[in-house]
C-alpha cells in the first residue's frame, strides 16, 4: 500500500501564521490555477476528493494541509496565475507562497506542476527561482502528459529538462498524467526520498 493513500486533510489556512507547529517534514504543490494540481494529489492519495477539484481553476485560496502520519505532510499551496480573481487577492496569495517557500523549516522540497503543452510561464520561473534561492530541491511535473502523443511528449520532456538547468539548483523535471498514472512511479520515489521513507530508490529514466 502507498504511504500517501493515508493522507488525511487535517486544516485550510490564509497564511503561514495558522499553520501547525513547523516540525517533522513537509512537501508542499504548487502551480498554476489549471495545472491539475488537485487531481494530482488525488492521483498520488489514491483518493477521489481529499483535493478539490473543480472546473473554474484557482477554487484552492488558502494552504490546505493533509497529514500523511504525525510527522509528515503534504501541503496544497494557492493556485496562481490563471484565475479571476481580484488583484488583491492575487497579491496575498503570492505573499504567502513566498513566506512559506521562505520561512518554513519543515519544508523540505516543493513539487511545482506544470502543463506539459505550457511549462515555465513566468510565475513558474519566479516560484522554482524561490525554491532554489532557499536551497529547495524541486520536482516538476509535466502534467497532462496523456494529451500528447509519444513523439512530442518526449520532445516536450527534454526541452523541460534543458530549461531547467538555467535554475542552476536541484530541480528534476518527469512527466505526469493524473489519468492514467504516467509518472506517478517517479514522483513516488522523489516523494520518498524526501520524506525519508527510503533512501536508496533513484527515478527511473522516462
Amino acid at each position: 500500500m502507498s504511504h500517501y493513500s493515508q493522507a488525511k486533510f487535517n486544516l485550510s489556512a490564509p497564511d503561514i501564521s495558522h499553520l501547525c507547529a513547523d516540525e517533522g517534514v513537509e512537501v508542499a504543490f504548487a502551480g498554476r490555477s489549471n495545472a491539475g494540481k488537485s487531481s494530482a494529489l488525488n492521483r498520488l492519495t489514491r483518493q477521489k476528493s481529499l483535493a478539490r477539484t473543480s472546473k473554474t481553476p484557482g477554487r484552492t485560496q488558502l494552504i490546505n494541509v493533509f497529514d500523511l502520519d504525525e510527522q509528515r505532510r503534504l501541503i496544497d499551496l494557492p493556485g496562481y496565475g490563471y484565475a479571476k480573481v481580484p488583484m488583491a487577492i492575487k497579491l496575498k496569495w503570492q505573499k504567502s507562497l513566498g513566506e512559506y517557500l521562505q520561512k518554513r523549516d519543515s519544508l523540505k522540497g516543493l513539487v511545482v506542476l506544470m502543463d506539459i503543452r505550457h511549462p515555465f510561464k513566468d510565475l513558474d520561473q519566479e516560484l522554482i527561482q524561490w525554491a532554489v534561492s532557499a536551497d529547495l530541491p524541486v520536482l516538476g511535473l509535466l502534467t497532462k502528459a496523456d494529451k500528447l502523443k509519444s513523439g512530442k511528449r518526449k520532445a516536450q520532456l527534454l526541452m523541460a529538462r534543458e530549461a531547467s538547468l538555467a535554475f542552476c539548483g536541484d530541480v528534476t523535471i518527469h512527466l505526469f498524467s493524473s489519468l492514467n498514472g504516467l509518472g506517478l512511479d517517479n514522483c513516488e520515489r522523489v516523494l520518498d526520498q524526501w520524506f525519508g521513507y527510503n533512501q536508496d530508490k533513484e527515478p527511473e529514466q522516462e
